[in-house]
């Protein structure tokens, strides 16, 4: 895993910009703390911070081709699972290979096949070529964006990155976010191709961006489409079994130490189990790690979102599956720390207001990476699946609406809904009920319908869809940036686009089988599960309960007060956080203590990054 940059000009002589192109390669060395490379042509400059996972002395970059028409240069981040029988087909086409990389697989097949070679990728990955045998940049990200890519188009060309700071450390590009890029941070949904900062955009998952003399263009190559589902439900089940062993299989190869994050849910558990039995047929223990809180477990107060603590099926899962396992255990210091508040928002260049989940996730990859290099995650199975609680609520399947929204939006109470926090000229201006409305009309439009479905299928994949390309995008890009920014590269098997397209056009009706969620992964992976997980209600992503967490934040608030002229008052209502943090922490519900987060990230983002905001 890596971090990517690079800058195209055909109107200036780049071989002179060495000293920006190391600026912008330099913002990316929490990607790739092991090695740096750059390559400059005239109207070409490539540079990559590399984490080195295969072929450790071998998989240098940015990697190089030269022929008789001219040299090609590739930029690559991410991993190709199906490299092996890549590399012995394009072997067998005449391709010879002077390392063990997949890097150097995916530069020759871009030579076999162009950009099509993305069409012969399983795994994640964002790339960047340059061919100079026609001068043109291409562009390419996997098909569910486990991997971020960001390009600016300028006069003459285009900058890109990996993340927006290695593209925000050129001059070229402004430091702009307008009502567009606002709603985009307020409201919890991802529109494809939007990266908040004005004039930036992101790769589409499953696209080719081309850059060349005549402009930019882009191509998909990949999208969710809707095919007849004609497996009954044991084939369903034994089918989603083997592509899972295959997946596990594939994405445990690494010639670094790999771990598992564990979080004593069904889907985390599903693929310690899977990857515990292979690495046992090597004689190997899979290490295990979770995080948890000081005195969780003991002091837990179950509530609509969050039955069950996490730890007594972490350590069932883990005496199950005879793991090496570790437990993270963090306290509301450290989880509310300035400092860490500050590295979360460098790492993620945006405000995400998602306060002690993010923390945690940061100071829980960053114990993982004194041990491990790479880590597999149960990531993005409740999309895939249908686990989340809303699924299955009459109310939220009805709502013309993004469904998370909806069931947010209901299960607020007077007090905790999301505009409160902010200036009432802000929330007039973004005007998010129009924003949401139109977006979710264009995610519904792309939908294909199949002939045949009742009412109900057909809604529910409304939903899958709505899930699996907007939902699961903001989670996705959570967990890479936590992960990058201390150097661990987190892979997520459920990701593996065969799985993703065989679950999406599985009937309704066959997903929830037994009358459950997740029906389909509880039957695959049963055999390897403990019981009490197997028959577990689904549980999100843990935040603490400590009182003291809220006071940190109600502490840290009143300092941010103080400031009368700072620039977060422009958006954030100066009464209503007057108000918050005089009032008990013991009673803060968590839309208010979501504010106060929110409200603090805003503040040390527009400290560190100085945007200029415009509402206009």
């Amino acid at each position: 895993m890596c971090g990517i940059t690079g800058w195209v000009s055909f109107d200036r002589d780049l071989a002179t910009e060495r000293p920006m192109l190391d600026a912008m390669t330099e913002t990316m060395s929490c990607r790739g703390p092991d090695a740096e490379g750059v390559w400059i042509e005239r109207h070409a400059a490539l540079g990559h911070r590399r984490l080195a996972v295969i072929d450790i002395e071998g998989g240098k970059q940015p990697m190089t081709v030269t022929t008789p028409d001219g040299n090609l240069a590739m930029t690559y981040s991410g991993e190709a699972y199906n490299f092996t029988e890549l590399r012995d087909e394009l072997r067998r086409r005449g391709h010879q290979f002077r390392t063990d990389s997949d890097t150097e697989v995916v530069l020759h097949g871009y030579l076999e096949w162009g950009a099509a070679v993305a069409e012969h990728l399983n795994g994640m990955y964002a790339f960047a070529v340059w061919d100079g045998r026609v001068e043109k940049l291409v562009m390419i990200r996997d098909r569910m964006g486990v991997k971020p890519f960001y390009y600016y188009p300028t006069a003459d060309g285009v900058l890109f990155g990996s993340e927006p700071k290695a593209i925000l450390a050129n001059p070229l590009a402004e430091r702009v976010v307008d009502l567009t890029g606002l709603r985009e941070l307020i409201a919890f949904t991802k529109a494809p191709g939007n990266a908040v900062w004005s004039g930036m955009r992101e790769v589409v998952p499953g696209t080719v961006v081309t850059v060349d003399r005549n402009g930019v263009r882009e191509h998909t190559y990949w999208r969710l489409e809707t095919t007849r589902h004609t497996d009954d439900t044991d084939t369903t089940v034994g089918h989603v079994r083997e592509l899972l062993d295959d997946i596990v299989r594939r994405q445990l190869i690494a010639d670094v130490p790999r771990c598992v994050l564990l979080s004593g849910g069904l889907d985390s558990s599903a693929i310690t189990g899977l990857a515990s039995g292979q690495l046992a047929a090597q004689g190997e223990k899979v290490r295990s790690f979770a995080v948890d809180f000081t005195g969780q477990t003991e002091n837990f107060v179950p509530d609509d979102l969050r039955p069950t603590p996490d730890g007594p099926y972490v350590h069932d899962v883990a005496a199950h599956a005879s793991t090496e396992h570790t437990d993270i255990v963090l306290d509301h210091t450290t989880l509310s720390d300035p400092d860490i508040r500050r590295k979360v928002i460098a790492a993620r260049d945006l405000p995400a207001g998602l306060g002690d989940m993010d923390a945690s996730l940061y100071l829980l990859f960053k114990a993982i990476r004194e041990r491990s290099t790479v880590a597999l995650s149960g990531e993005s199975a409740d999309e895939i699946f249908g686990g989340y609680k809303w699924f299955h609520e009459p109310h939220v399947q009805q709502a013309d609406m993004f469904p998370w929204i909806a069931a947010f939006a209901a299960a607020r109470a007077p007090g905790q809904q999301p505009g409160e926090m902010f200036t009432t000229d802000l929330m007039a201006g973004l005007d998010l009920g129009d924003y949401l409305n139109d977006g979710y009309r264009t995610a519904v439009a792309e939908v294909e319908p199949l002939d045949g479905d009742t009412e109900h299928e057909r809604r529910m994949r409304v939903i899958s869809y709505l899930h699996l390309t907007r939902f699961v995008r903001v989670l996705l890009d959570r967990k890479d940036r936590m992960s990058m920014a201390v150097g661990l590269e987190v892979r997520v098997p459920f990701c593996d686009h065969r799985l993703v397209e065989y679950v999406y056009n599985t009937p309704w009706s066959m997903k929830t089988f037994d009358g459950r969620e997740k029906s389909l992964l509880r039957a695959a992976t049963r055999n390897v599960l403990p019981q009490s997980v197997a028959e577990r209600v689904k549980s999100p992503y843990p935040s603490t309960q400590e009182p003291q967490y809220a006071a940190d934040l109600q502490l840290q608030a009143k300092e941010l007060l103080t400031d009368r002229d700072h620039a977060v008052f422009g958006l954030v209502d100066r009464t209503w956080l007057t108000e918050m943090v005089q009032r008990d922490p013991g009673t803060l519900d968590v839309g208010i203590r979501n504010g106060l987060e929110r409200t603090l990230d805003l503040g040390v983002w527009l400290d560190m990054y100085r945007p200029e905001v415009r509402m206009s």
